[in-house]
């Protein structure tokens, strides 16, 4: 078919800690690195998405951008294009922005989407002809045919438009485009937003409500995947997998059909089905990331409006243990710097660690992203450092002032705590951790 129109899909990559101190202290923890270079490589799915979406007489290319501009430029430019459409997260807005407008300068149409300009679509309209603003599959047909006619609007709202459903026969994401590529490990959505409510969260509720897609959907996502990766290692871009065990239980037994590892996050309560967490071990789950959050009680009441996770706290450790007792490793996650939080917590967080013993861990600094209810409590509040300071929300940086100590003792107090924690003594003991829990996983298979 005759391709007349051509679109570039740019992926802002890469993860940054704006921090010099701890940035520099980065370079030589193999753990905190080791699972920066994860994160910094996976794909992006919303424009793979959105490129399935895409009519046929267009020509799609997609390009991740992690460092360097120039390429991206340089390629956006060439003259090859009729609409270039930008995905970024909050801590490359500005490179974004700068690309897109770079780009508009040369007389070609830029778009751009993703939770950032979702949440800021004012501020993103001022560098770009088009903002999509949440669930871009829902109007990006309509973006198109749009900029086919020469006449597009500044905003394209999804909530305006009737909802893309997930269903048997919805568009597989255009695994195909990464062919060639390298990757850690590739990404796949199995469900989208998450009912839980964490103050702090900006992916769970902002695009989209919870809900989760028919298996036989997911059954065709993994047959491309691994027709393009033939032993991929999966990660699964949910934000809570596991809320519907029963729903659970068929995926699991769907991934045990395929040759690969996968990894995903969910909360603690997949603990309290042995049968879920059998049938995880089965299909290859090679861990689950759990958001912990903090061994206070109180800390946890403020992330969790709820209560639910405070309520589940006094069990974590028996949880911890019966998840990796299946071949599971856990990687806990812990935020620093709640309210309830003093100079105390570092030392506290990191003697919690090893009594849960955990086979990896993973601590932040809490980060108040535009459009969380954090961000709106901290600005209300004057708490905010900056008016503006995107660049720093890559969970690593400081960007308030905390109750109980200062912003430099939060600082300087989660640098002295990422230098322990991913040391090389407690890499080792972690590891170790993990071969026991890998070799429990063996036993019980064994016995099958």
């Amino acid at each position: 078919m005759q391709r007349d129109r051509a679109v570039l899909l740019v992926a802002m990559s890469g993860v940054r800690v704006a921090d010099e101190q701890l940035s520099a202290k980065g370079l030589t923890l193999p753990g905190f690195v080791r699972r920066g270079k994860v994160i910094a490589s996976l794909p992006s799915l919303g424009l793979l998405t959105i490129a399935a979406r895409t009519p046929k007489h267009w020509f799609v290319r997609y390009i991740e951008v992690e460092d360097s501009l120039t390429e991206a430029l340089d390629e956006a430019v060439s003259g090859k294009y009729d609409l270039v459409a930008i995905s970024t997260l909050t801590a490359r807005a500005g490179d974004a922005y700068y690309l897109a407008r770079a780009i508009r300068e040369s007389g070609i149409p830029v778009a751009i989407g993703g939770l950032h300009a979702s949440v800021l679509p004012e501020e993103a309209g001022t560098h770009c002809d088009i903002v999509v603003q949440g669930e871009a599959e829902n109007v990006w047909q309509t973006v198109l045919s749009d900029v086919e006619q020469g006449e597009w609007r500044p905003v394209y709202r999804a909530s305006d438009a009737s909802p893309v459903e997930f269903t048997d026969g919805h568009a597989v994401p255009r695994y195909d485009l990464l062919a060639g590529r390298r990757y850690n490990r590739v990404t796949m959505q199995t469900t989208r937003g998450c009912p839980l409510d964490c103050s702090f969260c900006a992916a769970s509720r902002l695009i989209s409500s919870y809900k989760r897609k028919p298996i036989a959907l997911i059954e065709r996502e993994l047959e491309l995947i691994t027709s393009v990766f033939p032993r991929p290692f999966i990660e699964l871009a949910d934000d809570n997998t596991f809320v519907n065990k029963r729903w659970g239980k068929e995926l699991a037994r769907l991934l045990a059909r395929y040759s690969t590892r996968w990894f995903t996050e969910t909360d603690i309560s997949v603990a309290d089905d042995a049968e879920l967490l059998d049938l995880l071990a089965m299909s290859g789950c090679a861990q689950l990331l759990i958001g912990l959050e903090s061994r206070s009680p109180a800390s946890l009441g403020e992330a969790d409006s709820r209560g639910w996770k405070r309520r589940q706290a006094e069990r974590y450790a028996e949880k911890v243990r019966r998840i990796q007792s299946f071949g599971i490793s856990v990687s806990g996650c812990f935020v620093l710097g709640f309210d309830n939080d003093g100079p105390e917590v570092f030392h506290e967080t990191l003697d919690y660690v090893r009594a849960l013993e955990l086979s990896e861990a993973q601590v932040t600094v809490l980060t108040p992203f535009p459009g969380t209810r954090l961000y709106d409590d901290l600005a209300r509040q004057g708490r905010l450092l900056e008016p503006t300071f995107w660049d720093k929300c890559t969970l690593f940086d400081v960007t308030y002032s905390p109750k109980r100590m200062t912003a430099d003792e939060l600082r300087e107090g989660f640098s002295w705590l990422v230098g322990e924690l991913y040391s090389q003594s407690e890499t080792a003991r972690r590891d170790q951790l993990l071969r026991r829990c890998v070799r429990a996983g063996a036993r019980r298979r064994a016995r099958k």
